[in-house]
């Protein structure tokens, strides 16, 4: 006996619908652990409940749709491939950070900047906040370009300095206090949404009297734009990157460079930020 085309139709739609909630529940529980578009996600759910549904049935072999052990064996299933296929995918596209020694080696470019000090005014020696917000603009520039890395504690010419002469204004002077306070730095100037997507780490790089730490910051290409705010009042700015230098755009630029960087019509809007999702994903 045939079956009639609307039953095969709201057969798929159920379908469908029982992959997408189990596919969102598996995505709910491995939250941070696996990162898979929805797409991706809903087919290997389809997948992992025809699995489940094998297993209820060697289990079970008198086990029925509605059988809450064939529920549980799709919805374990269903979570047990995202989990692998999550697993794998994370395992083999883990970016591998260049050596310290060797970004240094390269130098200057559009994607690297070296900063001496993040507080610390070397010619004066005292703490100055124009050197803080020299590293908020850079960190800000990048973002409104294809990202970059930002090492502090190296200067214009290569030679790591290190950053003794920034841990001497924290209370506590060592890397993690560092870190804190830059976090902290950088959420206050851009945001903290933008600020979680910077990564932050200080590493040891061996020099002629021992090793010295450097401050490693990697940033990623912003999904939309970012703004840094310098002070309580003053109004918000924005950076971005030319070359191997930092430049402010005032209102008619930066307005100008938003729109081509992250259109306002709808399809030139979804390409765009499907791009920028795409180098920010890549960067990290």
């Amino acid at each position: 006996m045939r079956e009639p085309l609307w039953l095969i139709a709201v057969a798929l739609l159920l379908i469908l619908a029982v992959a997408l909630m189990f596919s969102a529940i598996a995505r709910w529980l491995l939250r941070g652990r696996a990162r898979l578009q929805m797409s991706t996600s809903i087919v290997l759910s389809i997948f992992g409940s025809s699995l489940g549904l094998l297993l209820a049935n060697a289990i079970k072999p008198v086990a029925h749709l509605r059988d809450p052990l064939s529920i549980l064996s799709c919805l374990v299933l269903s979570v047990a491939v995202i989990a692998a296929y999550g697993g794998v995918v994370a395992h083999f596209q883990r970016p591998q950070l260049e050596l310290l020694s060797d970004l240094i080696a390269a130098g200057e470019s559009d994607r690297v900047e070296f900063k001496s000090t993040a507080r610390v005014n070397l010619r004066s020696g005292d703490k100055d906040p124009r050197m803080e917000q020299v590293i908020v603009k850079t960190v800000a520039a990048f973002l409104n370009a294809d990202g970059g890395t930002l090492l502090i504690g190296v200067d214009d010419d290569g030679s790591p300095l290190g950053l003794d002469a920034d841990y001497a204004t924290l209370k506590v002077p060592d890397a993690d206090r560092f870190e804190l306070w830059l976090r902290d730095l950088l959420t206050t100037s851009l945001g903290q949404t933008t600020a979680a997507e910077v990564s932050i780490g200080v590493e040891p790089i061996g020099v002629d009297d021992g090793q010295r730490p450097v401050c490693r910051v990697r940033v990623s290409a912003s999904p939309r734009p970012v703004y840094l705010s310098p002070g309580k009042n003053a109004p918000r700015e924005f950076w971005v990157r030319s070359g191997n230098s930092t430049r402010q755009l005032h209102v008619d630029s930066a307005a100008e460079y938003v729109m081509h960087r992250w259109p306002l019509r709808v399809g030139s809007s979804v390409a765009a930020q499907f791009k920028a999702a795409v180098r920010f994903s890549a960067e990290r």
